[in-house]
């Protein structure tokens, strides 16, 4: 009797666990294309490893999503081998999430790095390509940024006029002449190269992952466990 009331306890509990567990698994979704939108509109400077992240939180939460009905089903039908598929599922998903923060934490020391190299590369094509130089006007105009590190980082003749603004909303932007022959400290040009805006934007949005990541991890711990124990209750009851 005791033991009847403890599976049925379990199951009941699982049941609920799942109902929040598909509504986190909305949130990774929400989470990670929230993050992707906002530093996906710069993909041009970034590599596969930094969009990755986001990428693979909208693909969990979605697996997460749907497995929680497995979850659910398995936990009312009191099936064994539905809760032992839920409590594997949600392993491999924990796994791959861990994996995921693993090579993003080894690749965080490379990053300013492979953005500089980005940045330098895309530079030089800024008069031959047209989609090298739409995105350096947009991220310099959006972020409010010049260079990669300075305005000086363009050749001498070849600064965009992206890097230029007025002094005040009503003053008269500076003609593209005055842009180009403005030096490095001129109030005229944004004083922060765009290497370190974006590390800045990354960076928030890292943790907010991270964040999001955690709390996730922790729930899939709490249903591997109670997945588990209530199909060593049935296997026990069978």
């Amino acid at each position: 009797m005791m033991e009847t009331c403890s599976s049925n306890f379990i199951k009941y509990v699982l049941f609920l666990f799942n109902l929040i567990f598909a509504i986190s698994g909305l949130g990774l979704i929400i989470a990670g294309g929230v993050v992707y939108a906002n530093v996906g509109e710069f993909s041009h400077f970034m590599e596969g490893r930094i969009l990755a992240p986001p990428i693979v939180l909208i693909v969990a939460g979605s697996i997460i999503f749907i497995i929680a009905f497995l979850g659910c089903y398995g936990a009312i039908k009191e099936s064994y081998y539905l809760l032992i598929a839920f409590a594997l599922c949600l392993l491999l998903i924990l796994i791959v999430e861990l994996a995921v923060g693993i090579a993003a934490a080894v690749f965080k020391n490379d990053f300013e790095t492979v953005m500089k190299d980005t940045l330098k590369s895309s530079m030089d094509k800024y008069l031959s390509n047209k989609a090298d130089r739409m995105a350096w006007d947009h991220i310099q105009t959006e972020l409010e940024c010049c260079g990669i590190e300075r305005a000086d980082d363009w050749p001498k003749g070849q600064r965009p006029y992206s890097c230029c603004h007025a002094l005040n909303p009503d003053d008269t932007p500076p003609d593209f002449n005055q842009c180009q022959n403005a030096q490095n400290v001129d109030p005229i040009l944004y004083s922060t190269g765009c290497l370190e805006k974006l590390k800045m934007k990354t960076s928030s949005n890292a943790s907010i992952l991270i964040g999001v990541g955690i709390g996730i991890a922790f729930i899939e711990v709490i249903g591997i466990v109670l997945a588990c124990w209530l199909a060593t209750a049935i296997k026990k009851k069978e």
